[in-house]
């Protein structure tokens, strides 16, 4: 490299450069300077032998601004330059990238543009976090913008996008990136961005590779990485699960084998509650209870007993360690379902019954309930599934379509609700015009609110239930939510049993859950040969409730938080004033 003051005329921006072909580079802070002393630090070029003149690698920004003065003088003066050897592309491209960096930040698209170049060059990721001074996750991260379609980098380069979106875009296919343009260009349509982009590409079911068990090399399954390479994610949820539900059994079989009496596997979704346990080691009857979460994550919890055991065990007595504890017929997730459609077939009936609401509002203000204050009933469900079913049954629907009439009639926006507590009409003012409203109106009102305030899985639901005379069949047609929460293969069979008829459920009673699941719905859907068997309501949720084996575990919770058995329907004393 040598230095030389060449004519201004004989200088033209390289392809090299980072900034050509783009327009002219902002030059208003160091113009004063060019203008009071010219071009004090070099220009990089290489001759151009061809044209006999030379190419700016690094120092647009100066040319330009000598360029603008020369113009303004009528004359231009020689500008320093450092002469490159002609032909190396890629010195010439790490000099104009480690100029322009130095003096004024690229963004990362660009930095992307000339970093591919460079690769080509034959440039390592190694070498470009040497020559950069940057770690090679940066240098990967910046190169992992080649995974994107050029309108995401370009939205990203014009900062229309956060890098949080990018990010995650990054993981995307070309399908999805297109997919997720067509969202981001419609204006009347909700795009995810950012972390909620997480769970749009994956369907909700991101699940971590960390959180295997198993080994994921060897198992073979697609993983995709985010733009960083940090967080690594199984791209196909249910091959995991077959894996990860394989690999449970075997710690299950290790745990056996070490001298641990018995082991129980959580359904997946549901929570160890320390507090419903005391610790107790080996000799002593102690469990190992496996945790399955719906995010991926196992947690083993060793030496536990129940907290009845555990009293048996202070008084000295000897718990049978190979005994497994009672199951209950229905799985938190599956009560959670027959609470949720239950209670909305009960407040959409109860719209046809305000008499019936009136009697029951004034019931919750002497007795109370959890949410006479007043609250409205959440519906929540930490199933996706299962709050999907229930927001789009045709009870929903019914008792919605009677909750927006009652709202416009009370001059209250349908889309923000608030008919019991908080609205803004004051209590004077909605006294006052309930008072201009008819008796049959009033009533009207009364039965949205009871139905809104009515507690899901309460003794009230089926008091209500049982008076009104519900007929599930007309609310309630079985999903696949519920099938999907089924996992009891003697409930099951006794399934098969009530839609089929006792000899199917005998020939198929050593058959997979699965199977019979399959069998269940086509006497549902009256599919492969199976007759049609129409207005099927499961006992669980018919008004009383029963059980299909002698074990139980079916019932409602109380105003006061008790669980009431279907057998004895028993209540607790009445908190009346």
């Amino acid at each position: 490299m040598k230095l030389d003051f060449i004519n201004l005329g004989k200088l033209s921006i390289s392809k090299t450069n980072m900034r050509y072909a783009k327009k002219a580079p902002d030059v208003s802070d160091i113009l004063p300077t060019v203008r009071a002393r010219g071009v004090l630090v070099p220009l990089i070029v290489r001759p151009n032998c061809a044209e006999r003149a030379y190419e700016i690698v690094a120092g647009a920004r100066r040319f330009t601004a000598a360029t603008i003065v020369a113009g303004e003088k009528g004359e231009a003066e020689p500008l320093p330059c450092a002469i490159l050897e002609e032909g190396d592309d890629a010195a010439a491209l790490e000099a104009s990238l480690i100029e322009n960096v130095a003096r004024r930040d690229a963004d990362e698209v660009t930095q992307w543009e000339t970093y591919t170049r460079l690769v080509r060059e034959g440039r390592s990721v190694a070498d470009l976090a040497d020559t950069f001074g940057m770690p090679e996750p940066m240098v990967k991260r910046i190169l992992a913008l080649g995974n994107l379609l050029p309108r995401i980098r370009s939205l990203y380069a014009k900062e229309k996008i956060s890098s949080g979106t990018v990010r995650h875009l990054t993981m995307a296919t070309k399908s999805q990136q297109r997919a997720w343009l067509a969202l981001f260009d419609d204006p009347d349509t909700y795009c995810p961005r950012g972390h909620q982009l997480k769970g749009w590409l994956f369907g909700g079911g991101a699940i971590k590779v960390e959180h295997a068990l198993f080994d994921v090399k060897a198992s073979g399954l697609p993983i995709i990485a985010d733009l960083f390479g940090e967080e690594r994610y199984f791209a196909d949820s249910d091959a995991f699960w077959t894996k990860q539900l394989a690999a449970i059994e075997a710690r299950r079989a290790q745990f056996l084998e070490g001298g641990w009496s018995d082991i129980v596997v959580l359904p997946k979704g549901e929570y160890f509650r320390t507090w419903e346990f005391r610790q107790a080691p080996k000799r002593k009857g102690g469990r190992v209870y496996i945790e399955v979460r719906d995010t991926g994550e196992i947690e083993f919890h060793e030496g536990y007993v129940t907290a009845k055991e555990a009293a048996r065990l202070d008084k000295g007595e000897k718990i049978d360690a190979t005994s497994k504890t009672a199951r209950p017929e229905l799985t938190a997730r599956m009560q959670t379902y027959i609470d949720l459609h239950r209670h909305a077939a009960v407040r959409a009936a109860l719209t046809g019954h305000p008499a019936v609401a009136l009697r029951l509002m004034v019931a919750h203000v002497v007795a109370g309930s959890p949410l006479w204050i007043v609250r409205v009933e959440p519906q929540t469900a930490k199933d996706d599934e299962v709050r999907e079913s229930v927001e789009v049954c045709r009870a929903e629907t019914v008792f919605d379509g009677k909750r927006r009439a009652v709202l416009a009639l009370l001059d209250f926006d349908a889309e923000e609700p608030r008919v019991t507590g908080g609205n803004p009409m004051t209590l004077a003012e909605l006294f006052q015009r309930l008072l201009d409203l008819p008796d049959r109106a009033v009533m009207d009102v009364i039965a949205i609110v009871m139905g809104e305030t009515l507690f899901a899985g309460s003794a009230a639901v089926d008091a209500v239930g049982l008076h009104i005379g519900v007929d599930m069949a007309k609310w309630w047609s079985a999903d696949d939510a519920f099938l999907e929460g089924l996992r009891d293969r003697e409930v099951l069979t006794a399934l098969v049993a009530e839609v089929g008829g006792a000899e199917v459920a005998a020939a198929n009673a050593k058959e997979k859950g699965e199977t019979l699941k399959t069998i269940i719905r086509d006497y549902l859907d009256g599919a492969n040969g199976r007759t049609k068997v129409e207005g099927w309501v499961p006992k669980w949720m018919a008004f009383p409730p029963a059980a299909y084996t002698a074990r139980g575990g079916v019932g409602t919770v109380t105003a006061f938080g008790e669980l009431t058995a279907p057998e004895t329907g028993e209540q607790p004393e009445s908190k009346a004033a």
